[in-house]
């Protein structure tokens, strides 16, 4: 089969791969569409340290095709999404409730082969399937879904809570939808790309700028969010959190970025710094909820791009162009 390949740092191609096998409680999924994350961009830059080369793609839905022989909960022709992350169960974290954080995690399409093919191997019990009226090509969107709800069960959220994003891409502008679902009495963004500032406009947030310096906001907000995983943003973002306030760290960040906090202020103005972390007991969630039209797929897929065009498609997404781009092998 066809599959892109992260064959070592910084060298992606596509190329031929051994059509994949089921375990006994595997199965195999024709990939209908595959998304590309920040996460994707880390491993071709070797900064998450996988074992190259990898296939990559986290985020996939698709049609099953094979079923591993102890798999009778799913059949052959169902449409599903497909959650990646895979853990011990046995470790402290996994026996704790915080399965994300496992000792032994990995992911399809981080450490195992993922969707970034025209075929790809997933524990049946990571295999949600879709309604008949979901598209399978936007499924893909499911994934990155699924990490924004997980941010919100960290943040917990409160009612009449002012929000501020920093990052109207893919993540900010899922983490907009949500902010207003969970209650927020206003959400502003901030982004450097005035085309994604627009669609957070048409997304209906409060304020969108390219500086926080542009928002009447002089007391801050009661909770920021960095979707950039930049170094700047973040610094910035912890500048502008209310007393009582949060910031969440959502975006992945290089290993190499830092940023300067004041113990003091948080201490005497009772302000909480958090980090949410992959998917948690949030991709059935996302399934259903996405299901119910949370978000829109034509917002969102800005580029649908053949298999063959992966490293393109890597290439556009590294330079912040459009917002989700998807290969459809």
């Amino acid at each position: 089969m066809k599959a892109a390949l992260i064959e070592s740092v910084g060298t992606i191609s596509v190329t031929e791969v051994p059509d994949p096998t089921p375990g006994p409680r595997e199965v195999v999924v024709g990939v209908a569409a595959c998304g590309l994350c920040g996460t994707d961009l880390h491993i071709l830059q070797g900064e998450f340290a996988p074992r190259l080369p990898i296939v990559p793609g986290h985020e996939f839905a698709g049609e099953i095709v094979a079923l591993g022989k102890d798999v009778s909960e799913l059949a052959v022709g169902d449409l599903v999404a497909v959650d990646p992350s895979l853990y011990c169960h046995e470790c402290r974290y996994c026996r704790n409730g915080h399965a994300n954080l496992c000792d032994r995690w990995q992911a399809i399409g981080v450490s195992m082969p993922g969707g970034a093919a025209e075929f790809a191997v997933a524990p049946a019990a990571n295999c949600v399937v879709l309604p008949e009226h979901v598209r399978v090509q936007d499924a893909a969107l499911i994934e990155p879904l699924s990490c924004a709800i997980r941010g919100y069960d960290v943040l917990r959220s409160t009612l009449g809570a002012r929000v501020l994003i920093y990052g109207a891409g893919t993540m900010g502008l899922m983490m907009l939808e949500l902010a207003k679902r969970t209650g927020a009495s206003g959400v502003d963004v901030v982004d450097v790309n005035p085309d994604r500032l627009a669609t957070a406009f048409v997304l209906g947030c409060t304020g969108a700028t390219a500086s926080a310096d542009e928002l009447d906001r002089p007391q801050g907000w009661d909770v920021v969010i960095d979707a950039t995983g930049n170094a700047a943003a973040i610094q910035d973002g912890l500048g502008r959190v209310a007393k009582a306030g949060t910031f969440l760290q959502f975006g992945v960040a290089d290993y190499a970025a830092r940023a300067t906090i004041e113990p003091y202020k948080i201490y005497n103005q009772e302000i909480t710094i958090t980090g949410s972390m992959a998917v948690l007991h949030s991709y059935e969630r996302a399934a259903e909820l996405f299901a119910t039209g949370i978000l829109d797929p034509e917002v969102f897929i800005t580029d649908r791009l053949p298999l063959a065009q992966y490293p393109q498609a890597m290439r556009q997404f590294a330079d912040g162009i459009g917002r989700k781009t998807v290969v459809v092998p």
